[in-house]
């Protein structure tokens, strides 16, 4: 018997590491011989680096970079097992959780310290880089990234432009002669999970402005900085991203990243899976778990456990989901390949005592599940 466990972590709670330990436990309870294989996931936000370091038994690095003000902060990123693939997140220099509340400022916040990034990543010799983008306290549009590879971003009198959104109202030119050459030999790889584009009232600014601390004033002017920035970008790179699908993410570092960097946006859970050939484990796989804290409607688009399911489903293999807890419109994920639900919470329970006892409930409601597989009839394949 073999069987697969691929969850993500219950955040606030497990790291997706330590999720499948539980459930590995659990499994081996009742099943003390099976092939276990464990791929703890992330799908493209926070986790994406030590999800993918883990399973490709790659390298980690931190350096010090420039944080979404300005001061420096010390970034996390990988190298996969490889050893020519870096793995970047943006939140690590440019994420909203690096900043305290009373501190965000997405007129000012910059994503300088995500080019940093990839340009160390570049100069350990990385030429393909998947990054991924949630989490962002930024609307710049990805001009502090292209800046820290070279690009230049002027204003009518030649200066170059303070860090930050607001500042893009005034940009004049763009130039990208300096850009870094690495680049043109380089694979850039996005993981972008929404398509919003990258102006008006479906755009960065209008969206994700209000969560990073924007005004509604504030989203307006943000709203015509970015509008000119793609103009810009129009008339000097010839490239026109003011309506692609996904410009708008991460503060518009999605369109910034397609327009500077030639990159290319894909779903994350998907991005994550080929990168550690998943599918190729799937066809002598019995039965796969599959987790995160949270199960809801919002799993469906996009999350960890529903492109799991969406690949099992391909070979008729059953799905187990092991979750915190399991809220409003989960059971559309039984359209997506998963067979059936369960909640670690076995009785009236505080987030508190869930948090602090994951483990061993991730583990002792494992080992029920597979009571039931091992008794009864197996979940039949599709």
């Amino acid at each position: 018997m073999k069987c697969l466990l691929a969850p993500d972590s219950y955040k606030g709670s497990l790291s997706a590491l330590e999720v499948a330990e539980s459930m590995e436990k659990g499994v081996k309870h009742v099943f003390p011989s099976c092939e276990i294989k464990s791929f703890p996931l992330a799908d493209g936000g926070e986790g994406t680096v030590d999800s993918l370091i883990n399973i490709t038994n790659g390298t980690k690095w931190t350096n010090e970079v420039s944080g979404p003000l300005g001061g420096k902060v010390q970034a996390q990123w990988g190298i996969l097992g490889d050893g020519h693939t870096a793995v970047i997140e943006m939140a690590q220099a440019s994420g909203i959780t690096l900043l305290p509340e009373n501190e965000l400022d997405p007129m000012r916040a910059t994503t300088y310290g995500t080019g940093e990034l990839i340009k160390r990543a570049l100069d350990h010799g990385c030429r393909k880089i998947i990054l991924g983008i949630g989490g962002s306290a930024t609307n710049d549009g990805g001009a502090g990234m292209a800046e820290a590879l070279g690009v230049e971003f002027l204003d009518k009198d030649g200066e170059h432009l303070p860090p930050g959104g607001q500042a893009l109202q005034y940009l004049d030119k763009i130039s990208t002669k300096q850009l870094d050459p690495r680049i043109v030999s380089s694979e850039i790889v996005v993981a972008c999970d929404v398509d919003n584009p990258l102006c008006g009232p479906d755009g960065a600014s209008a969206i994700f402005g209000p969560q990073k601390g924007a005004t509604k004033e504030m989203v307006i002017e943000l709203d015509e900085s970015l509008k000119n920035f793609g103009l810009k970008i129009e008339k000097y790179l010839n490239k026109n991203i003011m309506y692609e699908k996904g410009a708008g993410a991460a503060g518009g570092l999605g369109g910034g990243l397609m327009a500077f960097l030639g990159a290319t946006l894909v779903p994350g859970i998907n991005l994550v899976l080929d990168t550690i050939r998943f599918e190729e484990e799937l066809k002598d796989t019995d039965f796969i778990i599959v987790g995160e804290g949270k199960t809801d409607k919002q799993t469906a688009y996009g999350k960890a456990p529903m492109g799991v399911g969406k690949k099992a489903k391909e070979y008729g293999i059953p799905v187990i989901c092991i979750s915190g807890s399991l809220s409003e419109g989960y059971r559309i994920l039984a359209n997506q390949g998963i067979q059936a639900f369960f909640s670690i919470a076995n009785s009236p329970s505080t987030l508190n005592f869930l948090s602090e006892h994951a483990g061993s409930l991730i583990e002792e409601t494992v080992k029920n599940v597979m009571e039931v597989y091992k008794f009864n009839a197996p979940i039949q394949r599709a």
